[in-house]
């Protein structure tokens, strides 16, 4: 063993195929955290702890435990559920958590506020409606993201198949997971469990997969450590170019960090050379990786060290067949596709607007209501976006009335229909109050300067401009703002960094434009930018071009 291993690499070396000593965490008592090297563990089992950030002060005050509580995830490859089990899920979050159910950036849903007592029952209950959180967080291969809307191809069923395929190969073989919190009977023989994928090493990093369908970039490919973006010929799935590399978090203050988007290496054919690739990349990221230090421990950073044409040929011994030189392809935009929708084979879809993926009843919308209506009419499956959106979907031409008449009942139609064009463009990572890593507000903030917002695009009458913006309480981009044409990245309490120049489509990384402003330096700021893209955009360019074009950004960016 090195003796330069960061901590986590000894702890998850030593922990027993992820077991380490969760179980008699679960049974203490008196505390409601669990010891911190079974927080490295519990990640790979899909939860995080965390502690309400609100009540610290408060309850250090009183001499008191911070207000421990666990976020869970579930792994839904393509992000896809059937009403029955949107029905579960509705029940086990007002039963088990805060009762909000949140869509994440990568296509799955997760619940907040989980008391540890609490954790086994929500996974049991999970598990009876076959859906478990296995391997969503942690070291490892993270839910792979397909592009969501059937719209978007006419094979869009057996492209969105790869992702539940790349899933399963990528399963971490330990059985943890159900002795832990299904009461499995205990392996006699280990060997059952040998993982010739992870070892007992598992990956340097987390590792995410995505795969996007032409013209529409909806899911960012290139922002994950490995994207396959499809080729189809004549509406016949040819295979994939593979590109590799990609990742968003930096660390503020550390140059060593960035942002970047992943680089095309090659084509595969579909079937099993694809999935064969993707395998040996998490191999090589596996053997290479830096294992020294976790915040240059992705993939990218390994893609740099040794090069694309390094890794390219190393991939190639290890598949024992040569990547093709890569397929045309164009990305022309990215977005969800909002209201009404009907697929060429008559099937209706309709997706509203949930602000930053949160599904809740307020004082504004009933939408946790009225998806919970819609699930039990059992006419529509229900599909999650990458940008934190829900589609009801798969609905027959004869229920079609039946889904509208619940969507008007709530008020879900009008609100969307009167949703701008920004803020259904926008998109805000959890942060405060649960994010142990969160400098700045995210979620709670980002409706509220949307507000203020609004009226400046009114004002240049800019309202119906398709502009992204995205933010984030840090800098690791969990809602993906360096790729965003307007992106606001937190660096302490009201403050944030404001880059643009992003584009459209999601295929260049934007660039700090100005750092650590507050609410009015950013209104000010923005409120001059509008003004000259009103004045000064050419014909049919794009927020993030015109940014670019007219140098938004620092010197040293």
């Amino acid at each position: 063993m090195s003796e330069n291993l960061s901590p986590v690499e000894r702890i998850k070396e030593k922990s027993d195929g992820l077991r380490g000593t969760i179980e008699e965490g679960l049974k203490n008592e008196i505390s409601g955290a669990i010891s911190e090297d079974d927080q490295a563990l519990l990640k790979f089992h899909g939860m995080y702890q965390q502690d309400d950030r609100d009540r610290r002060e408060e309850r250090a005050e009183k001499k008191l435990e911070r207000l421990y509580s666990f976020m869970i995830r579930l792994r839904l490859p393509g992000g896809f559920l059937t009403p029955q089990q949107w029905i579960a899920t509705h029940h086990i979050a007002g039963e088990n958590s805060t009762g909000v159910i949140k869509i994440t950036t990568r296509q799955t849903l997760q619940l907040h506020g989980l008391i540890k007592s609490k954790i086994k029952p929500t996974i049991k209950a999970f598990s009876k409606a076959k859906l478990d959180s296995i391997a969503t967080c942690g070291d490892i291969n993270r839910n792979v993201i397909c592009a969501a809307h059937p719209l978007q191809s006419p094979i869009h069923a057996q492209i969105h198949a790869y992702a539940a395929k790349i899933s399963q190969q990528m399963m971490p073989k330990t059985r943890a997971y159900y002795e832990i919190w299904l009461d499995e009977e205990k392996l006699k023989d280990k060997k059952e469990e040998e993982d010739p994928l992870y070892q007992d090493r598992y990956l340097p990093r987390k590792f995410k997969i995505a795969i996007g369908i032409p013209p529409n970039n909806d899911i960012d490919v290139f922002g994950n450590d490995v994207g396959l973006i499809a080729i189809l010929e004549n509406n016949e799935l040819k295979g994939f170019n593979i590109a590799i590399g990609g990742g968003l978090s930096t660390t503020h203050g550390n140059p060593a960090t960035y942002a970047r988007l992943a680089s095309v290496i090659g084509y595969a054919p579909g079937g099993e050379k694809v999935l064969k690739a993707i395998y040996e990349i998490a191999t090589i990221q596996r053997d290479y990786g830096n294992r020294n230090d976790r915040k240059l421990a992705r993939l990218k950073y390994t893609v740099d060290k040794y090069g694309t044409g390094w890794f390219r040929d190393e991939l190639n011994k290890r598949t024992g067949f040569l990547l093709e030189e890569a397929r045309p392809f164009h990305f022309s935009e990215r977005k969800d596709y909002y209201g009404w929708q009907q697929n060429h084979q008559g099937l209706w879809f309709y997706t509203p607007f949930v602000e930053n993926g949160r599904i809740l009843d307020d004082e504004k919308l009933a939408l946790k209501s009225a998806m919970f209506d819609v699930a039990h009419t059992g006419k529509a499956n229900f599909r999650f976006t990458g940008n934190q959106n829900v589609i009801m979907a798969d609905i027959r031409d004869k229920d079609k009335a039946a889904i509208d008449k619940i969507l008007y009942k709530y008020g879900i139609i009008e609100y969307t229909d009167g949703v701008s064009e920004i803020r259904k463009n926008s998109m805000a990572c959890v942060a405060l109050n649960t994010c142990p890593l969160a400098l700045a507000e995210g979620q709670r903030y980002l409706p509220t300067l949307l507000d203020k917002i609004e009226p400046m695009l009114i004002k240049y009458h800019l309202l119906k401009e398709d502009i992204i913006i995205r933010m984030t309480g840090c800098p690791n981009g969990c809602a993906r703002p360096y790729i965003a044409e307007i992106g606001l990245v937190g660096t302490s309490l009201g403050y944030y960094n404001l880059h643009l120049g992003g584009d459209h489509s999601g295929t260049r990384l934007n660039k700090i434009y100005k750092e650590n402003l507050d609410e009015t330096a950013i209104l000010q700021e923005l409120d001059s930018i509008f003004g000259a893209f009103k004045q000064e955009k050419m014909p049919g360019e794009k927020f993030g071009d015109f940014t670019l074009r007219k140098k938004y950004y620092s010197a040293t960016a």
